[in-house]
């Protein structure tokens, strides 16, 4: 599969300079992203959402 994205100035120019840094390319670093997002866990996102929702819960339910 193959993806386009198009960053604006600011990202592309950190994207080239982290993978600078790094001694990649930036392509390979943005595919690297990519998989470490892929790979991390979903509870982590369900338990930061959780965490928000708890929070927020009397808010919304005033709100709603």
């Amino acid at each position: 599969m193959s993806i386009s994205l198009n960053l604006d100035d600011d990202q592309s120019k950190r994207l080239e300079e982290r993978a600078r840094e790094l001694g990649v390319d930036p392509r390979d670093l943005a595919k690297a992203a990519v998989n470490d997002l892929l790979a991390r866990p979903a509870d982590d996102f369900d338990r930061a959402a959780k965490s928000v929702l708890d929070k927020n819960r009397e808010l919304y339910r005033r709100l709603g």
